[in-house]
């Protein structure tokens, strides 16, 4: 019986309180807290039992540690913007609570997605007692999980490491985003990276092309190289890795959107003077965006993501794929909402409740990939996202 405090009201937000609240004897109390308010009473009424809500300003250290010093909860998650990390993980610090996110930090200014700077919070956790768990959502999170469950399942050592996220799902849209704008278009347009012989290359974003088919007949694909924040941690906890590398489907109507919205400055993250104030292009552009919140009730189709891994077990080479795929309408038809934003929800739950059932309990701070597997794999085939293993002959991107 634990009091959790969820932040964020968006997406993700609206699904880790639906799949929190279906679970009473772990998560005996509730409150969603948002700079908006109106949208965490609107999340709560479509709820079978009743939770409360907050007004609180996260990027406000003093505000929020005042709310957790009165609530005094045992866990908070953090599904509120990335830039709004640190701020956060100071609150719970001053207060004496546990954290966990879905997104590693970065800065407003600048498209960097890296866990350095959450990283430098380490000794501060530890010596408060606290435990903060980082990147506890589906990539980074879940895919974190795939890898360190086939590690110790499947391999002895693991080589190669390719993460593929495919979204089957059609809104309708000529352009929109499944999560939050800024951060999506941020991190699509940012420089890939990729783990290759001890280091990290860098290319331009999304100049790696590949064709990838789904099992289970969800369709055949066009993904792309990028960078994603996992494989920062991935091949730190796993230094065996010799190649790791992320990948992300994109239509061509997404793409060529992006392409012209880039070409006339839409999508920059620097001030512009307009008619004598400051505005910021890419927030200009969320504005004019669907909320993706919205997309639930008119995206079909299917996620199918997953880790393929290439090693070594008993002196034999072997290659074994872990994937999940989700319906967007059966998410929607559960928790109100699409499969991207149920897909990040469900694990954020399970990993706070991995945490609260002290399955996972330790001081510090620290990625989802340095805890046993095992049980978190058990809970997603429970609570939602059942996922599946094959051996494969063969697999190449490279082609």
């Amino acid at each position: 019986m634990s009091k959790v405090i969820i932040i964020g009201a968006g997406g993700v937000g609206g699904v880790v309180t639906h799949k929190c609240a279906q679970l009473p004897e772990v998560f005996s109390e509730i409150i969603l807290a948002s700079r908006n308010e109106k949208k965490c009473k609107a999340i709560a009424a479509q709820l079978d039992r009743p939770i409360r809500t907050a007004q609180v300003d996260a990027d406000n250290v003093p505000e929020l540690t005042a709310l957790l010093e009165k609530e005094k909860p045992d866990l908070v998650i953090n599904v509120a913007l990335p830039y709004q990390d640190l701020h956060i993980m100071d609150a719970c610090l001053a207060a004496g609570v546990d954290y966990l996110d879905t997104a590693n930090y970065e800065p407003l200014d600048t498209a960097k997605f890296e866990y350095s700077w959450q990283w430098a919070y380490r000794e501060k956790f530890e010596q408060a007692g606290l435990m903060a768990l980082l990147g506890s959502g589906f990539d980074p999170g879940a895919t974190n999980v795939f890898t360190a469950y086939l590690a110790k399942h499947y391999f002895d050592e693991i080589h190669e490491l390719d993460i593929i996220d495919v979204n089957g799902g059609d809104h309708g849209y000529p352009f929109a985003t499944n999560f939050n704008p800024e951060i999506n278009i941020r991190e699509v347009t940012a420089e890939c990276r990729h783990w290759e012989n001890g280091e990290f290359v860098t290319t331009p974003a999304m100049s790696k092309k590949a064709s990838f088919t789904c099992p289970e007949e969800v369709g055949n694909y066009n993904i792309y190289r990028m960078y994603h924040e996992e494989l920062e941690s991935l091949v730190v906890n796993f230094p065996t890795l010799k190649r790791a590398q992320f990948w992300m489907s994109f239509g061509e109507s997404y793409l060529k959107h992006l392409e012209v919205l880039g070409n006339v400055g839409m999508t920059g993250i620097d001030p512009i003077d307009y008619n004598g104030q400051q505005i910021v292009p890419i927030q200009f552009l969320k504005a004019l965006l669907p909320d993706p919140s919205t997309l639930g009730p008119r995206t079909k189709g299917k996620t199918c993501i997953g880790c393929v891994v290439k090693g070594v077990k008993d002196g034999k080479q072997k290659i074994v794929y872990l994937y999940q795929i989700k319906d967007h309408q059966d998410c929607y038809a559960e928790v109100q909402s699409q499969a991207i934003s149920y897909t990040t929800g469900v694990p954020a739950m399970i990993g706070a409740k991995m945490m609260l059932e002290s399955k996972w309990k330790k001081p510090g701070v620290w990625n989802i990939e340095q805890f046993d597997p095992d049980p978190f794999m058990e809970d997603m085939n429970k609570y939602g996202l059942p996922w599946e293993v094959i051996e494969l002959d063969n697999f190449n991107l490279d082609d």
